[in-house]
């Protein structure tokens, strides 16, 4: 629900941020096709742009059918809007509205990527039509008229649009899972070969100092079989006491 004045309440949740986002694009398109430098700034940097910039063509506000060379003369047009030379009174968000177009532009430069992001579009509008045709079904079921909202051309682009942003959103989740998994493993890894060399290095240091004092313990072990030798040679006999001599008694 709405706060005064229009904009969106801190307890708003991403189809709240989602409608006034698109209601307010829909009414500043009405007034003027083109928009505005800080108008395309407020629109690439409104809460929620990390869910809405997703989706390249949104961001270039260009159809996924259009050509290389309307991408390309679409992309310097805006660049050009919200360049931070262009824009040296907010040159810091004119700076991060600068990066989200450079990056949306890259993205469908790439054939994978942009073949990925017109997949996430076609994907959000089977979608679509295929909860519509559930609807009708339900309705039809139910003896009642089949119609839904989605029948309104303009309706049915906003529930386009948002599912579309539910994926690219879907992924871009798993996307950094992803990430945070492979990071996890990385450092795993490296922990796992740095204590592996650490304990071969142990190894070798020991193996070192084994050698190295090897002919010491071998002269130690000499010289005491020597000197255990040399005592058993040294050594006298047991010698026991003599009873002292009796001396004969003489008789007179």
């Amino acid at each position: 629900m709405a706060a005064a004045g229009g904009e969106p309440s801190a307890q708003s949740g991403p189809d709240d941020l989602f409608n006034h986002f698109y209601t307010e694009v829909k009414q500043i398109e009405k007034r003027d096709s083109v928009l505005t430098s800080k108008q395309q700034i407020d629109r690439l940097l409104r809460p929620g742009s990390s869910y809405f910039n997703l989706n390249p063509f949104e961001v270039l506000q260009i159809d996924p059918e259009a050509t290389d060379e309307e991408l390309k003369k679409r992309f310097r047009a805006l660049s050009i809007l919200v360049h931070p030379d262009k824009n040296q009174d907010d040159p810091d968000r004119a700076q991060l509205a600068f990066e989200a177009v450079d990056k949306a532009y890259k993205n469908l430069l790439e054939p994978e990527q942009k073949k990925r992001a017109v997949d996430v579009i076609q994907a959000g509008r089977e979608y679509v039509e295929h909860s519509m045709k559930e609807k009708k079904k339900q309705l039809k079921k139910d003896g009642k008229p089949q119609f839904v909202e989605e029948d309104d051309p303009e309706m049915f682009r906003q529930a386009v649009y948002k599912q579309t942003m539910k994926l690219f959103a879907e992924l871009e989740i798993k996307r950094k899972e992803r990430e945070a998994k492979d990071m996890h493993e990385w450092k795993r890894a490296r922990e796992e070969e740095i204590e592996t060399a650490e304990k071969a290095k142990r190894e070798r240091e020991w193996q070192k100092n084994f050698e190295e004092t090897r002919d010491g313990r071998v002269d130690s072990w000499r010289s005491f079989q020597a000197g255990k030798g040399k005592a058993k040679k040294e050594k006298k006999p047991r010698s026991f006491l003599k009873p002292p001599k009796v001396k004969m008694e003489q008789r007179e």
